[in-house]
């Protein structure tokens, strides 16, 4: 028999841009960039048309590196017996982070104002969760853990 889960939360990066959006800004981009080597080459500038390439090529790695990014997915489970995080890359690759309810904490690290780093603590060992979140939306996510930690044992204890 499966034990209930307590929090059951994939947590993956924010999209600002669809697919659809990046190729409709790199095509303005470019119809730009066409304009302005149309008037350099009017001018006489030709040199500097490779340079219109480069941002054009700079802008469409960022897309890229982007969209792999976005493929970063990280899931949090709690039941009575253990927390579970499982991390998987934008390969595919996938890894898996396991320790006992009981004696997992949560720890919020606030280095900076504007920054908040939330982590899963069982002796010395240390795992850094939800990097992908808003500073806020990190602390929010730390309570609601640790709420789903301590209604947990609460249920193993009882």
């Amino acid at each position: 028999m499966a034990s209930p889960l307590y929090m059951d939360r994939v947590i993956a990066p924010h999209r600002s841009l669809t697919p659809q959006g990046a190729a409709v800004l790199l095509a303005v981009v470019m119809a730009f960039n066409i304009l302005v080597a149309i008037f350099l080459l009017v001018v006489g500038a030709p040199p500097v048309l490779p340079f219109l390439g480069l941002d054009v090529l700079a802008l469409w790695i960022a897309f890229r590196a982007s969209d792999r990014a976005a493929k970063r997915v990280e899931r949090v489970q709690v039941t009575a017996e253990a927390v579970t995080v499982s991390r998987e890359d934008e390969k595919g690759a996938r890894t898996v982070w396991t320790s006992p309810t009981a004696f997992t904490r949560v720890g919020v690290d606030l280095p900076g104002e504007h920054d908040a780093r939330v982590r899963l603590m069982i002796h010395r060992k240390r795992l850094t969760l939800a990097r992908s979140l808003s500073p806020d939306e990190r602390i929010s996510f730390a309570n609601a853990l640790q709420d789903a930690i301590r209604a947990a044992r609460n249920e193993r204890w009882s």
